[in-house]
């Protein structure tokens, strides 16, 4: 069975990131997407409901899908989540192959050097760049395979925003996530 991890906040998960894994299955012949919320992101500070949370809108997205698993290592080991530690841990327990792919947004390509072990993780995976931001590639130094998915302009900030301001925001998100946020009032929900 041939994986693509997904990490990311997903904070929270919207359908840009479920039509995004969708099209690196077709893409890439990837068998399933295991996505790995992060607990503490080393690339950006989260002012969020918590990993718990985060996680428990992602499970109740993905659950009728069967290619789509949820992966709890981040959150069980605790502190920063590095995707090479990861890796590793899930390779350890057996929970995905030698070298499975790594899902990475073109958003996070500048960024991507200062990546824990980058290098090593380069070599012990297939990295797969999505379009987040550009319709062209963009340059990356890393061996990588770049796949021509759609541009979805949708961002959990956005997302979030809308909820706290009472806009639009309901169809943004799989259903499984919206019944979370309302269900604990997430993002100023239900605020006046």
């Amino acid at each position: 069975m041939r994986t693509a991890l997904f990490g990311g906040s997903f904070n929270p998960i919207h359908i840009g990131h479920l039509i995004m894994a969708e099209e690196v299955l077709l893409a890439t012949g990837c068998d399933r997407i295991l996505f790995l919320p992060a607990n503490i992101p080393p690339h950006k500070a989260l002012d969020d409901p918590g990993p718990e949370l985060r996680a428990a809108m992602v499970e109740a997205s993905i659950g009728a899908d069967p290619r789509f698993g949820l992966s709890r290592c981040e959150l069980e080991r605790s502190g920063i989540s590095y995707t090479i530690d990861s890796l590793r841990i899930l390779q350890f327990q057996g929970l995905v192959e030698k070298k499975p792919c790594i899902i990475i947004g073109d958003d996070l390509l500048d960024g991507f050097s200062s990546w824990k072990e980058a290098d090593l993780l380069s070599r012990e995976a297939e990295l797969i760049v999505v379009r987040r931001t550009s319709p062209r590639k963009l340059p990356f130094a890393y061996p990588h395979r770049y796949l021509n998915n759609r541009i979805l302009p949708i961002s959990s900030t956005e997302i979030r925003t809308l909820i706290q301001e009472g806009g639009a925001w309901r169809y943004l998100v799989p259903e499984g996530a919206r019944g979370v946020i309302e269900k604990n009032a997430l993002y100023g929900y239900g605020r006046d």
